[in-house]
């Protein structure tokens, strides 16, 4: 059975593990070589439970995938406006582990009273593209050619997803 919870530090190694294989492996992220655990402790401590929080799906005391939720900008104007990564291990994609954390985020998003989320999403993406537009994100531009990994260069498209007033 999937439990999705907050992030705990004991976590991180499994998160940095799932993290790089995306660097290392996909274009899911625009960082090229792979982090250590020590790298990832300020990302995760930049993470809060009643502010910017990281959850975690779990099976069987195994991490299998994570999502968070930072800052989008850090002036004080976009304080409610956040942006969103999510990352499933290569073994447990196309199990409906995208959507259990896709759920569990937004949920605590609009919990915290956050406006909007917004995800930047590699072109060629097609089930972020999908799992995205399954809970009302709508594409809101494309910045183009501005990473290049693997030899070519990549477009970000923008998903914004504007949550229900509190």
């Amino acid at each position: 059975m999937i439990v999705i919870r907050p992030a705990t530090l004991a976590d991180l190694p499994s998160l940095v593990d799932i993290y790089n294989y995306a660097v290392l492996e996909t274009t899911a992220t625009f960082d090229l070589e792979a982090q250590t655990v020590a790298e990832r402790q300020a990302w995760f401590a930049s993470h809060s439970p009643d502010v910017h929080p990281l959850i975690v799906a779990e099976e069987d005391g195994t991490v299998l995938g994570y999502s968070g939720l930072l800052p989008y900008r850090t002036k004080p104007a976009y304080r409610h406006t956040v942006e969103l990564s999510i990352y499933v291990h290569p073994e447990a994609q196309g199990h409906g582990l995208g959507k259990q954390l896709m759920r569990s985020i937004i949920a605590r998003a609009q919990e915290i009273g956050h406006h909007v989320i917004i995800a930047g999403i590699t072109g060629g993406n097609e089930s972020s593209f999908r799992l995205h537009k399954q809970f009302g994100f709508r594409e809101v531009g494309i910045l183009r050619e501005v990473g290049y990994k693997f030899g070519k260069w990549h477009d970000v498209h923008f998903y914004q997803l504007t949550l229900p007033s509190r």
